[in-house]
């Protein structure tokens, strides 16, 4: 019976193994607004710098705080002699001060006890705080439009990662098409050679033709799988079982359909880029900002060699073993605080030789901004310089696309012909060779000009700020 059993366990035990190995892991497919959903969702860069713009926000309350009144609390202990002397002695942190009268008799050593409050407000600053608090929010500013240009980013990296998937996959239909093509061709000539109606090199160029098709099935493929892999980096899904939805990106027709319906004509999906502020590009925004926050520091700096007013209010009391009649108090009694103070007061403080580094760090911070204006300046013409880049990309993937479908079809009837033309004796197998690998060019050259077309646009609404029109588009 117990034997029974131990077999039982480990049929049950192979079973479960079975079952995990067997069960293929469940395929998802996306498309391309998903694809971006989940990048901006998954992806660490997105999370990194939204973290970094709460920081900025607490950078911002903290600068706030300047304007409350500061206030500290005491309380000490102690177990000391009294001995004290007359005389002076300059600030240190080494010896503790001692109050009281002159005392070096060797007297023992008693409790001491000390509680207090100081209150410290700031009234006036010279606008020194307005500068800092302006600078913390510059920062602020400049800490949200790097999150939203990290998004713009990671959104447009993920989107065009899955037009790269698709174009993968279209070149993958057509290089196993052309593998189709060489190995019926192959067959044929074999067919001829062995009938005795072809030379038997033939067959050799046949196979040869073959083997070319089959190894660039092969860096097809592999591409396919890089840009699944980039794909399933953004978007945290695994790249084995990641599948795209297209959409209307391979229904593009080369003029608009007659009735409504998901592919789009050349003329109504391209059209001319509306105007647009540089300006209001995030990255454009992020420089901005930095240019006030350098601004809003130099304020500050020019604001710091100036006197420094607060007012100030305390109450402390004191306790001690030594009584007034220089006897020693015994027990605890003396860590109860019994006399007290109170005071107020106005105290004025002002760097006096600080002049020298408040005109250097001046000096820096009159650089700075210089040097962040001129990286705005930089940022606007670059901008400008994609947005051109990104149009006539465009332009020429629609130029493109409009001619390959002529390419593409030439292609097609001189494949037909050339073969036509060897099964009836009239011309050689280079001629077929040929144009079997101008077809494959035609198909994959037609399917690419599509994909870059959406690509353009892409890069175009990138450029503009927001891929939210361009989502819109590509909904299925």
């Amino acid at each position: 019976m117990l034997r029974k059993m131990c077999l039982l366990s480990q049929l049950t035990c192979m079973l479960l193994v079975w079952a995990t190995v067997a069960v293929p892991a469940q395929c998802a497919t996306v498309t391309l607004e998903e694809s971006v959903t989940l990048a901006l969702e998954h992806y660490p860069a997105v999370r990194a710098a939204e973290a970094m713009t709460q920081v900025s926000a607490a950078g911002v309350d903290l600068s706030r705080t300047s304007y409350l009144p500061r206030a500290e609390l005491l309380w000490q202990m102690n177990r000391a002699t009294r001995n004290n002397i007359l005389g002076t002695l300059m600030p240190q942190p080494v010896v503790s001060g001692i109050s009281g009268p002159v005392g070096v008799d060797g007297t023992p050593s008693v409790w001491n006890s000390a509680t207090g409050l100081l209150v410290a407000w700031e009234p006036f600053d010279f606008g020194l705080r307005a500068a800092n608090v302006e600078s913390a929010e510059s920062a602020l500013r400049r800490a949200s439009a790097s999150a939203n240009l990290t998004r713009l980013q990671v959104a447009t990296a993920a989107a065009d990662a899955f037009l790269t998937v698709v174009a993968a996959e279209l070149t993958r239909r057509a290089a196993e098409a052309a593998v189709v093509r060489a190995r019926i061709f192959h067959e044929v000539v074999v067919a001829r050679v062995n009938a005795g109606l072809r030379p038997g090199v033939d067959a050799q160029r046949a196979r040869a033709e073959l083997a070319v098709a089959e190894t660039q099935r092969i860096a097809v493929e592999t591409n396919d799988r890089i840009a699944r892999i980039v794909l399933a980096q953004y978007t945290g899904l695994e790249a084995d079982t990641v599948n795209v939805n297209p959409g209307p990106l391979v229904s593009i027709q080369e003029s608009p359909p007659a009735g409504s319906g998901p592919a789009m004509g050349l003329g109504t999906l391209v059209s001319p880029a509306a105007p647009y502020a540089v300006e209001a590009h995030p990255q454009a925004l992020e420089q901005d900002a930095a240019v006030h926050e350098a601004r809003a520091q130099l304020r500050g700096l020019e604001r710091t060699y100036s006197p420094r007013f607060n007012i100030l209010f305390s109450t402390f009391a004191r306790g001690t073993g030594w009584l007034s009649n220089d006897e020693v108090q015994s027990g605890l009694g003396a860590l109860r605080p019994d006399v007290s103070n109170w005071a107020i007061g106005l105290n004025v403080t002002f760097p006096l030789l600080d002049w020298p580094a408040v005109q250097a760090r001046k000096s820096a911070g009159r650089s700075r901004q210089v040097a962040e204006t001129a990286r705005y300046s930089k940022v606007v013409e670059d901008l400008e310089a994609q947005m051109g880049r990104a149009q006539a990309f465009l332009d020429g993937a629609q130029r493109t696309a409009a001619n390959t479908p002529i390419q593409l079809e030439a292609a097609r009837a001189t494949e037909q012909q050339a073969t036509a033309r060897y099964q009836s004796g009239l011309s050689s197998i280079v001629e077929v060779a040929d144009a079997q690998r101008l077809l494959t060019q035609a198909e994959i050259d037609d399917a690419i000009a599509k994909l870059n077309i959406w690509r353009g646009l892409l890069l175009q609404a990138s450029v503009q700020g927001d891929i939210e029109p361009f989502l819109r588009r590509v909904r299925p």
